[in-house]
């Protein structure tokens, strides 16, 4: 069972909103979203969630986006309007 995002959790909607914008390569999301504090997992718990994805193209490696769950995530918290 895929776990429930915590709506009230300001970091993963920032996360999910910044990818929202435009595809990101991962290791643009990895530059800057790493921590070294093992409490932060924002990355480990958008893709948990099933927030965003993970997918690998030839040519230009893997690249993140948002999903329709990270979508109605968004919209849900108020973060931007899915219509």
């Amino acid at each position: 069972m895929t776990p429930s995002p915590n709506k009230a959790d300001p970091l993963l909607r920032d996360l999910v909103l910044w990818i929202s914008r435009e595809p990101r390569h991962y290791r643009d999301v990895m530059d800057a979203w790493k921590t070294s504090c093992p409490r932060l997992t924002i990355w480990e718990d958008a893709i948990d969630c099933g927030l965003v994805s993970r997918t690998f193209t030839t040519g230009t490696g893997d690249i993140i986006t948002v999903t329709d769950k990270g979508r109605a995530f968004l919209s849900d918290t108020g973060a931007y309007s899915a219509a």
